[in-house]
Formats: structure tokens, C-alpha cells, sequence
């Protein structure tokens, strides 16, 4: 079995991060290749940078050509663009956010997501209530760190049991990481905090492997219907005159490539 998994921004040293978590997380006989979009913003922290990031994680999974893939999972907390993806890709996508709220809510009756910046919070309480699963949200609460940020550990782990302490006040009996960038932080404070405390990029993948194995995909039957086919400007024009992107002809992102057979639009 092959995931891919998209990270949703253009640093490569947190795709590596996450990939490991991944890899962590991953049976015997997956295989987790970390996809880069060759475009678009270097961390994603608002509303904009994630709309962009939307944009270009789908133009990276349109554009990869390579070995099939049998599962994608989208490694952005509360980032836009899983449902274009299910409409794009012909296998089953699984974002890290619905991911980790599912598994939380089989932990306990309610649970808290400690993110980054407290921007971030209001579009990931969106995520989560588009998903379903918002109503058993707690709270959604920032530590004040950015993206970028969090390769510091000891500050992480510190902001991060300050805001999670917030949480538990607010009702939460189970953690969610509120960042592809924390994986693997749930190793250090879970003990500490004596909560669980769910990666969605560990949930995520789990989630594919079980969907995979149960020979399950996203439904064809009304929403996620493949796209209708018409005329896609996926890149703007050149002002050299050519009428085409310089990079519109080239695979897209970094890793093990993901075959044109096993995507969508």
C-alpha cells in the first residue's frame, strides 16, 4: 500500500517531519511518500495563505505523475481543500483534522485542539463543524507560536501544555494536536498532561489504511461526483508572452511521484 501525503505549504523540512510521523505511525507493507507543493505560501496561518494552499496542493496532486498511490492524506490542520481533492483523486482522502476529531471522539465525551497562532482557531472550529464533528469540540485554543516556530521543542512544549491546561478548564478530556508541524509531540506531553492526545497525522494515516483494506472510497453518488469537464486555467499566463506557466508541464512537489492513473481531473 502507498499514501501520499501532501504537506500544505512549500517548506520541505516540516514535509520530512511529517513524513516521519507518518512512517511512525504507518503497518508493515505501507509506504509514506511526502508530496511538497511546488507553490504557494512557505506556512500556512490565515485565511488567505490556506486558500492558496488549497490551490496548490490540488495543482500538485493534478500535476504528479509516478508509481500509483492507493490513499492521499492532507497534512494541513483546518486548511481548505479536502473536498476538491475527493473530487480530483480516484482513491480515498483523508484529512488530518476530521481525522483526529473522529478518533478523539471515540476517547472521550468531548476534546480540545491546541493549535498555533489564535487566528488559526476560528477556521479550524469551521473545519470541524463542516466535518461533523464540531459539536463535540471543547475548545479550539493557540499558543501563541507560529508555524515556523515550532521546530524550538522545549518552547513548544511548554506553550503547548499552557494552552492545553486551557483546554481541560473548558471541558476537554482528550487533545488533538492543531498542527501537522507537532507531530510527534504527542509522545512528550501526553503523560504529563494525563489526557490522551491524538496526531492527526497518525490518525490520518491509520484511517487510509483501514479504508484501503476495506476497499472503500470517497462516494461517487452526488457530492464529491466527479469534476464536470470543462476548460481549467490551473496556472496564470507568462508575462514573457508564451501564454503558459513555466512550470505548468512539470510534475509538481518532491517524493516518490503518484501515477496519473490513480488521479482525477
Amino acid at each position: 500500500m502507498r499514501i501520499v501525503v501532501t504537506n500544505c505549504n512549500t517548506t520541505r523540512e516540516m514535509t520530512e517531519e511529517i513524513v516521519r510521523g507518518a512512517r511512525a505511525a504507518a503497518g508493515p507493507g505501507t509506504a509514506v511518500t511526502g508530496l511538497t507543493p511546488a507553490w504557494g505560501p512557505e506556512s500556512a496561518e490565515s485565511w488567505l495563505d490556506s486558500y492558496l494552499s488549497a490551490a496548490a496542493v490540488m495543482d500538485a496532486l493534478r500535476t504528479y505523475a509516478g508509481p500509483a498511490y492507493d490513499a492521499v492524506v492532507m497534512a494541513g490542520f483546518g486548511e481548505h481543500g479536502r473536498e476538491g481533492v475527493r473530487e480530483l483523486v480516484d482513491v480515498p482522502v483523508v484529512d488530518i483534522t476530521e481525522a483526529a476529531a473522529h478518533l478523539a471522539c471515540l476517547l472521550g465525551r468531548r476534546y480540545g485542539v491546541v493549535t498555533t497562532l489564535e487566528r488559526s482557531c476560528g477556521q479550524i472550529e469551521d473545519s470541524l463543524e463542516l466535518a461533523g464533528v464540531g459539536r463535540n469540540c471543547a475548545a479550539v485554543v493557540g499558543t501563541g507560536l507560529g508555524v515556523l516556530d515550532l521546530g524550538d521543542s522545549e518552547r513548544t512544549e511548554a506553550a503547548f501544555l499552557a494552552a492545553a491546561e486551557r483546554a481541560r478548564q473548558a471541558g476537554a478530556e482528550v487533545l488533538v494536536l492543531g498542527c501537522a508541524g507537532m507531530t510527534g509531540l504527542q509522545r512528550v506531553v501526553g503523560d504529563k498532561l494525563g489526557l490522551p492526545v491524538v496526531d492527526g497525522v497518525g490518525a490520518a494515516v491509520k484511517l487510509a489504511e483501514g479504508l484501503v483494506g476495506l476497499g472503500l472510497t470517497t462516494s461517487r453518488a452526488g457530492s464529491f461526483a466527479k469534476p464536470e469537464p470543462k476548460g481549467r486555467a490551473w496556472r496564470p499566463a507568462r508575462t514573457d508572452g508564451s501564454g503558459t506557466s513555466p512550470a505548468a508541464s512539470r510534475p509538481a512537489g518532491g517524493g516518490t511521484e503518484v501515477a496519473p492513473e490513480r488521479r482525477g481531473g
